[in-house]
């Protein structure tokens, strides 16, 4: 009884995180005299109270699924992919690239070669941390994050050069942006509002990635590196070979995440020269969102449209009750510290539980010679 409640209260350690980050950001509210069940009840209706601001929550939490997607495999092999935000640039590139060059082709090839190209970026520059984690032991977040910077100043020069929009190049406008998709190459709206069928691809890959990991000898190979990659390596397993694996299939996700950005939101690449400028902190929203559906990937599909809603209601809530925009970057820190932290928490209790029933299932000589010894 004692072990059950145990789990249960385990599993709803990300929704009490919450709730404590938002009774933080009630006192906030307070402090700044707005009244906090009228912000939140802004909130709540900017995110979820019409259908344009449920399509709104789904279309900001679709690039958190993917990224969260890739982040649950990453995670799971134990290696720390924080390049999101640099593997969904790239992926952005690849896809834009193939949106503006080919032609002549029917809209839903086009798009799906574009889609499968975001996939090719992606996975590329998640899959260059693997080689270096795997084969020489770099840091995995180092490089990700490195990956990142230099993702983002590829990505200006071939807005302001090689890529850059004909017209603004013939104004001499210095906007870094490519030209616009046509009509035809952009992603099938779902409902006439903004939602796009990105929102669609990304819930039915959740289902596969639940499959691959927990259905597939390879997604097996990949959870048994990840709990003891010495075990692993003993039972036959090529260690080195699946956190590369890992870490291209993270970095396709995020890629795939770009795409859909270009396909069904922007139609197109532009950036105020920073990577949140296109990616909008997707890259890092993601891993909170996988982290929140405890590394599971049918429980990131809500743990995304959570986070979008956040976002997206957080504006609403702005404006209702007239609060500086810095208390929502604020509340979205705290929700975000809050979360990570029960994560720690739930590991910490985790590993406590199975000393203690090593120790339960000792045999009683064990358990003497343990204590004669002061084990």
């Amino acid at each position: 009884m004692k072990s059950r409640l145990s789990s249960l209260l385990d599993a709803f350690l990300p929704v009490l995180a919450t709730l404590a980050a938002l009774l933080v950001g009630a006192i906030m509210l307070l402090l700044l005299k707005a009244n906090p069940l009228v912000a939140y009840k802004a909130l709540w209706d900017g995110a979820f109270g019409s259908t344009n601001a449920v399509a709104e929550t789904l279309v900001k939490a679709t690039p958190f699924l993917l990224v969260g997607l890739g982040i649950c495999i990453s995670f799971r092999a134990n290696v720390m992919n924080v390049g999101g935000e640099g593997q969904m640039i790239i992926g952005a590139i690849f896809a834009t690239w193939v949106g503006l060059n080919v032609k002549g082709m029917p809209g839903w090839v086009l798009i799906t070669l574009a889609m499968l190209a975001g996939v090719l970026g992606g996975g590329i520059w998640g899959g260059i941390p693997g080689i270096l984690k795997a084969y020489f032991n770099v840091n995995e977040i180092l490089s990700t994050i490195m990956m990142n910077a230099i993702a983002v100043q590829l990505m200006n020069y071939l807005l302001r050069g090689p890529m850059i929009d004909p017209a603004q190049a013939k104004a001499a406008s210095q906007i870094p942006q490519t030209a616009r998709l046509e009509e035809i190459y952009r992603l099938p709206r779902l409902v006439p509002t903004r939602l796009h069928f990105g929102a669609l691809i990304a819930v039915i890959l959740a289902i596969l990635v639940y499959v691959l990991l927990w259905r597939t000898t390879l997604g097996f190979r990949i959870r048994a590196v990840g709990e003891n990659p010495d075990a692993a390596k003993y039972g036959g397993i090529k260690v080195q070979r699946y956190v590369v694996i890992a870490l291209l299939l993270g970095g396709a996700f995020a890629g795939l995440a770009g795409a859909t950005q270009v396909f069904g939101v922007n139609y197109r690449i532009i950036t105020d020269g920073s990577s949140t400028g296109f990616t909008g902190n997707a890259g890092f929203n993601g891993i909170v969102a996988a982290l929140f559906g405890q590394l599971h990937p049918l429980l990131t599909i809500p743990a995304s449209i959570f986070f979008g809603g956040l976002l997206v209601g957080a504006n609403t809530m702005q404006r209702m009750v007239q609060v500086p925009s810095a208390l929502i970057t604020a509340l979205n820190g705290l929700v975000v510290i809050f979360v990570v932290s029960s994560e720690i928490w739930r590991k910490k209790r985790q590993r406590r539980r199975e000393v203690v029933a090593l120790q339960i299932n000792e045999p009683p000589e064990t358990q003497a010679k343990s204590k004669e010894t002061g084990a």
